[in-house]
């Protein structure tokens, strides 16, 4: 059973990773938002097309409000930490009882 709870140790890890770093690009779309980056360059490029099938859905749902400021970055953050609090910590529990 050891090899299992290591498994899911490391998925565990991996999905935290993950979510981190998708954390880390939406909010370098929330600050790319207040400037007016060149939309040629590839890493802007990237960073929009990394995270415009997360934030479109939820932009289609929620009406701008507050003067036309976009939310769905900080509804997409709240999201992260709620799967990094709940499914990241679920998985390494379940995997230490294994070990």
């Amino acid at each position: 059973m050891f090899i299992l709870g290591y498994f899911l140790m490391a998925i565990a890890k991996i999905l935290d990773i993950i979510l981190i770093f998708f954390m880390w690009v939406v909010i370098a779309r929330a600050i790319l938002s207040w400037v007016n980056p060149d939309p040629f360059n590839p890493i802007v490029r990237f960073i929009h097309n990394i995270t415009e099938p997360i934030l479109y859905p939820i932009r289609s749902y929620m009406p701008l409000i507050f003067g036309g400021i976009d939310l769905s970055p900080i509804i997409v953050f709240l999201g992260i930490t709620f799967l990094r609090t709940f499914a990241v910590s679920s998985l390494i529990r379940i995997a230490a009882s294994m070990i």
